[in-house]
């Protein structure tokens, strides 16, 4: 589990130095290159503002990172199970090909083991890491300002239909929905509990969601009606801002945040996500308890209602609020990541 990883500057250190007691045991991915590594890789040393540490492989994917061509991190994993390792060379063959599992049953393979060896080393399937690869490549072209088509090609896909189709499912809208001259910027953070998209102006940040979220398409596209110029790509102050508070709470250093934000919501949610905001990290509290706190104690459902409809994920921290028996209810984001992100914060509360 990554809570037993040592702190930042005992894995920093360790990268530097390349200690190898720590291969196999932690990985570092690299925000600047969207690369991960093992500790023990000869390349050049990165900043530490740009390093995020993972126990697992699966979670340095799930964030959204590449491995590296150099230190080749999925290599023990390939190793120790041939089926992996067919499959994988596969994907390095052909990373823009769309993956399906009538191509794993061509190759003479059981689709059904196939997902369960993926599962079990990386903690996702290897569809889902295939379509991860694509689309990853063509956000960062995007976002660097390339045409649609570069980004197209880019992900590997040959289709500019196919891109747009599946760009459209993971951000909500298709790539050349998005403007160049635009108020509110989105952009790609990565995590180690997986990636974010963050939307934000000069000033504030208005949106910060993990990027499988069933309601982000939706969140995305009112966002996009309420500015005049709708949404383009790129990284203002505030997302700088909040990448880094984040690289700082997933590292034990801090929980506070201080990136300005935008609360679009009616008065009342205002009222309930400001009161979230009030809550300590490491500690919890129930709904009926939110409710009181803002002087409503009958308004425990429009309460939870006003939870779910936060879009500023983590810094806006509905992830506090369980229900009345101390049970974990839901989290847009997913209960495991809510679990996880009461664990991390409960070091906090200990300090």
């Amino acid at each position: 589990m990554m809570f037993d990883l040592p702190e930042f500057t005992t894995l920093y250190d360790a990268l530097v130095t390349r200690d190898d007691r720590f291969d196999g045991r932690a990985y570092v991915g690299v925000t600047s290159t969207g690369i991960f590594c093992r500790l023990t890789c000869p390349a050049r040393k990165p900043k530490p503002e740009n390093c995020q540490f993972f126990a697992s492989v699966g979670a340095c994917i799930d964030a959204g990172f590449r491995a590296c061509k150099r230190c080749h991190p999925l290599a023990p994993m390939a190793a120790a199970d041939p089926l992996v390792d067919r499959l994988l060379q596969a994907l390095d063959a052909r990373p823009g090909y769309r993956w399906s599992e009538d191509d794993i049953g061509a190759m003479g393979l059981d689709a059904s083991t196939v997902r369960r060896s993926f599962k079990r080393h990386f903690g996702m399937t290897f569809l889902e890491m295939a379509r991860q690869r694509r689309l990853r490549e063509g956000f960062t072209a995007l976002s660097a300002g390339d045409p649609v088509i570069a980004a197209q090609i880019d992900a590997g896909f040959e289709s500019a239909s196919a891109f747009r189709d599946a760009f459209a499912r993971l951000i909500g809208q298709s790539p050349g929905q998005f403007s160049r001259d635009a108020l509110l910027m989105a952009d790609w953070i990565e995590t180690p509990l997986g990636s974010m998209i963050a939307v934000s102006c000069q000033h504030a940040l208005h949106l910060l969601e993990f990027i499988d979220r069933k309601a982000l398409p939706r969140e995305l596209t009112k966002l996009q009606k309420s500015s005049n110029g709708g949404i383009g790509l790129g990284r203002p102050e505030p997302t700088a801002q909040v990448a880094e508070e984040l690289g700082r709470f997933f590292a034990g250093d801090s929980p506070l945040f201080a990136t300005p934000l935008a609360l679009n919501g009616t008065e009342f949610e205002q009222q309930v996500w400001t009161a979230l905001q009030q809550i300590p990290a490491g500690e919890t509290r129930s709904y009926s308890q939110l409710a009181q706190y803002i002087g409503r104690p009958s308004a425990v459902r429009a309460v939870a209602r006003a939870n779910g409809t936060n879009q500023l994920a983590l810094i806006v921290p509905c992830h506090r609020v369980i229900a009345a028996d101390g049970s974990l209810t839901g989290y847009g984001g997913g209960l495991w990541r809510k679990q996880r992100l009461i664990e991390i914060e409960q070091g906090y509360g200990e300090k």
